[in-house]
């Protein structure tokens, strides 16, 4: 009985053993069920550490935080309890049922995958009455406001969008980032640079508001009729403050997500009048000036002169086209530069375009160069305008004499400048009457040196294909070399995913914080397990880097960690990602 009583033990103990080495990952959601205002949190959770994390495509839903790493180890009567764990933050795009695709992690050189997970998304979950609530506080403090300078303009009439975020005083916002553009089709846009974001004071519904302008944008309709603009929509992090106080009686703040969108807008765009609308008009809307001169009236023929047609003004400059020169058939004319001067503010397109001919007279003699109009209509006014440049004499003091009378009738017979084409005797000069053909005789392949080479080049390679072989198999049994290789070829490969994510925060952080990883596994010969910044510096001084590089180095993998959930700047990326290169390198000459 005693015998029987050891065997099940024995067999309780190897089996819970057995159970407890293995692998096991998976996805865990807050919950399965949610309204499309609320938030879902999903866990990947894993049992021993591994390599090269790779997230599902989170589709049908906005990532507002994550990816967040969490590790906790335990023992308890001589056995070692390990958990990792990756969240993320997921706000619903649209109601439906869905599902998270799977996740997969390397452990132990092998691949593992989470079992995909169905989620129900509802229509919008009443918040609850309670004033204390730090969602319903953030929803009556927090506005997106856009504000239009005119909801009735005209056709190519210039309007502003400017978006601010109202701000109660005693409510704050640590982070935010854009979840929905407007496209503004059917518009012609712009946005106006900002230096900086300037906290104002302001009100919003008679009370007072703090706000900042987070964009400024310069539309010109492109359409009549009623027109759709697009919402901008975001997702913030707001700190609005608790019941609950810290030792010196100060109130203790929480952070909420919360999603505000600026709401869509239509406006009514009138077209331009048709009574009294000129016979050249193409589109020019605003207040315009327009002329026509020359860089010299005066020079000899083969010289060349610039002939320039300009508008200036305020107006919808770069969206119409400007009136072509007509010139006599003796003024040889290249096709024209043309140039932009425009700026763009509030105010809409404020500058000059102009078209640049340059001009080479081929006879003596006068030549005009005849009056051209240009019309645009005036909105001060709401009537179209005309402008005549005036007619410009090209006078070629010196040159040959020109025969013909079609520049003499230019004006009269209106011949668009065109001249008679005279044809040469000798046109066909260049066909060769005598072929001189030569008999090609057939070049035989066999017994050929080429023959021999191609026969006994195969033969020859063999050897060599046996010892590359060889070398291939030692390398492939090599495991801790493949180990260190595998670890180094994924470091550049994440540098480099690095540099393409560059202006991409949270894509860009991940993977250099794996590249940082990468490297040190193939150069210290570490597992991930062991990737404290302790035991990195101790490694690394004892392979003799300098403690100012170690320093820089665990600087570089703090950023890492924290940048991903602070607002970050271009400018301030490429600095980490030239720092990282930097480092990496230095590291590398001072490895003993």
């Amino acid at each position: 009985m005693k015998l029987k009583t050891y065997i099940s033990i024995i067999l309780i103990l190897v089996s819970s053993g057995i159970a407890s080495a293995q692998i096991k990952f998976e996805a865990k959601l807050s919950k399965t069920k949610l309204g499309v205002n609320e938030r879902l949190r999903v866990d990947f959770e894993m049992n021993k550490d591994g390599d090269n994390f790779n997230p599902p495509n989170f589709q049908d839903f906005t990532v507002i935080g994550g990816p967040n790493q969490s590790v906790s180890q335990s023992w308890m009567n001589g056995v070692r309890s390990f958990s990792k764990t990756y969240s993320y933050f997921l706000a619903p795009k649209r109601q439906g049922k869905f599902t998270i695709g799977q996740a997969s992690i390397e452990i132990d050189g092998e691949t593992y995958k989470t079992v995909p997970v169905a989620v129900e998304i509802t229509g919008a979950v009443q918040r609850p009455n309670d004033p204390d609530n730090a969602v319903a506080v953030a929803d009556d403090n927090i506005h997106l406001v856009a504000e239009i300078s005119k909801t009735n303009p005209y056709l190519n009439e210039a309007i502003t969008v400017v978006y601010k975020l109202y701000v109660s005083p005693n409510t704050g916002v640590s982070n935010w980032r854009e979840i929905d553009n407007p496209k503004f089709n059917s518009f012609w846009s712009q946005n106006i640079d900002m230096k900086g974001m300037k906290v104002e004071n302001g009100t919003y519904n008679g009370e007072e508001y703090r706000y900042v302008v987070l964009r400024k944008t310069v539309l010109y309709p492109q359409k009549t009729g009623k027109l759709e603009i697009e919402p901008l929509s975001l997702d913030l992090t707001v700190e609005v403050p608790t019941n609950r106080r810290d030792i010196f009686g100060g109130r203790l703040m929480t952070q909420v997500h919360k999603t505000v969108s600026a709401g869509s807008k239509t406006i009514n765009v009138k077209p331009l009048p048709e009574h009294g609308k000129p016979e050249d008009f193409t589109g020019a809307v605003g207040d315009f000036n327009f002329k026509v001169t020359t860089s010299k009236t005066n020079l000899n023929a083969t010289e060349s002169l610039q002939a320039t047609v300009q508008v200036s003004g305020n107006g919808n400059l770069k969206l119409f086209q400007l009136p072509k020169l007509t010139l006599p058939s003796s003024l040889e004319v290249y096709e024209p530069e043309h140039a932009e001067n425009v700026r763009t503010d509030l105010n809409g397109m404020q500058g000059s375009i102009s078209d640049d001919y340059t001009i080479v007279p081929q006879f003596k003699g006068k030549y005009p160069i005849q009056s051209i109009t240009f019309s645009y209509f005036d909105l001060r006014t709401e009537t179209y305008k005309t402008i005549s440049s005036g007619d410009i004499v090209i006078d070629v003091l010196e040159g040959p004499t020109n025969n013909s009378t079609s520049d003499n009738n230019f004006a009269a017979s209106g011949n668009n400048g065109k001249q008679q084409v005279v044809m040469n005797d000798n046109q066909f000069a260049f066909v060769k009457s005598d072929p001189n053909l030569t008999s090609i005789k057939p070049d035989y392949f066999f017994k050929t040196n080429l023959f021999w080479a191609s026969l006994l080049t195969p033969l020859l390679l063999i050897p060599l294909a046996i010892v590359l072989r060889k070398k291939k198999d030692e390398r492939d049994a090599d495991v801790y070399g493949n180990k260190i290789r595998k670890a180094d070829k994924l470091a550049k490969k994440y540098l480099g995913e690095a540099k393409k994510a560059l202006g991409q925060k949270e894509a860009f952080y991940i993977a250099l914080e794996k590249a940082l990883h990468n490297y040190l596994k193939a150069k210290l010969h570490i597992e991930t397990s062991e990737l404290s910044k302790e035991r990195i510096s101790t490694l690394l001084s004892q392979k003799g880097v300098d403690a100012a590089t170690i320093a820089e180095f665990n600087s570089i993998l703090k950023n890492c960690e924290l940048a991903r959930y602070t607002p970050i700047t271009n400018v301030e990326m490429q600095n980490d990602y030239e720092k990282a290169a930097k480092t990496i390198s230095v590291i590398d000459k001072e490895l003993n």
